[in-house]
Parts: structure tokens; C-alpha cells; sequence
């Protein structure tokens, strides 16, 4: 089998789909530095341990918070970002692992 026909690992496929759309791009950049971006005297959980609720991240993208819970969904399907419920209300948090995997798996594939 020639290196063109080896097909590409599914999980980085589906991380680079979630990445291509510049709004989910974007939350990912702001989840980086939490506390730079989100109000943190207004959290209920600790940002850099729990992650921002969704409610801060919606109101800072100004977008419907269905929009905004998409598109986290789609990050989190990706393994790129961790959702975490903390009472009625859910938080997301980058997955910086998952994160340095594929970055990894990127600098020995491009």
C-alpha cells in the first residue's frame, strides 16, 4: 500500500472538522485562558479546574444558546473539549491532553 492510500485516522478527521468552523475555533481559543475572557467573580465553579458555563460563554459569543451548546457538542465529540454538569448548569473545560495528541499526530503527518 502506497503512503497516498493509507486512509486518515477518524478521531483526527473529526477533530480538524470541528476546528475548520471559525465560531467553534474561536470558543476553543477563549477556553485556553478562561479567565481572561469569561467573568470569573460571576462563576460558580472554578474556570481553570471545571470549566466556563455555558451561559458565559453564550453571552460573550452573543449567539442563541443552542447555537453555542452545538457547537461545544461538536468540540466535545471531538475529544477537544469536557463538559462537566455542576447542578442545573453544565461547564466546559478544554481537554489539553487530547489536545497535544493531536497536535502531535498533526506534526508527523503534515
Amino acid at each position: 500500500m502506497t503512503e497516498a492510500a493509507v486512509t486518515p485516522d477518524p478521531e483526527v478527521v473529526r477533530a480538524l472538522r470541528a476546528l475548520s468552523n471559525p465560531v467553534r475555533l474561536q470558543l476553543l481559543t477563549w477556553l485556553r485562558e478562561p479567565e481572561r475572557h469569561f467573568p470569573v467573580e460571576q462563576a460558580i465553579a472554578d474556570p481553570a479546574e471545571v470549566g466556563v458555563c455555558v451561559s458565559h460563554i453564550q453571552a460573550k459569543a452573543g449567539l442563541a444558546q443552542s447555537t453555542v451548546s452545538a457547537y461545544l457538542a461538536e468540540l466535545q465529540r471531538a475529544g477537544l473539549v469536557r463538559a462537566t454538569r455542576v447542578g442545573k448548569w453544565t461547564h466546559y473545560k478544554r481537554d489539553e491532553q487530547r489536545i497535544a495528541e493531536l497536535v502531535a499526530v498533526l506534526g508527523k503527518t503534515l
